[in-house]
């Protein structure tokens, strides 16, 4: 497999985190998503509300962040990726195509992560099992 450059992005519902990969290696990057505003209905309801813009908010910060990307791998343990998929599609469809990877990983360290992506785009050998 040849290396090529790309661009990690493991999304869940908090946070992101973007690993651009090249030959010389990774840099890592994160993005938050906005904090969630809490309303309380006067009548003891105390359930939280999201505001449904927060996620575009979210997403479009990320988008932001992937522009000129050539190779996209997103990576997370629920529904946020597919979400943000559906997003690029909708918004986005520049970014979209770029997409060449969907994965479902469940919260790896950092050392995993990057081990993954390093291995997945080609950067180092993979490991010998």
């Amino acid at each position: 497999m040849t290396a090529r450059a790309g661009v990690a992005v493991f999304i869940d519902h908090h946070e992101a985190r973007v690993f651009h990969v090249a030959l010389g290696g990774i840099d890592e990057s994160a993005l938050m998503a906005p904090r969630h505003h809490v309303h309380r209905h006067p009548k003891g309801g105390t359930a939280e509300h999201n505001h449904p813009e927060d996620i575009h908010h979210f997403f479009a910060d990320v988008a932001k962040v992937l522009e000129g990307a050539e190779a996209i791998l997103l990576l997370g343990p629920s529904t946020a990726k597919i979400e943000f998929l559906r997003y690029l599609h909708e918004h986005c469809p520049a970014i979209e195509p770029h997409v060449v990877g969907i994965e479902t990983v469940d919260h790896p360290t950092d050392r995993q992560m990057i081990a993954h992506v390093k291995a997945y785009f080609g950067v180092a050998p993979p490991r010998a099992t």
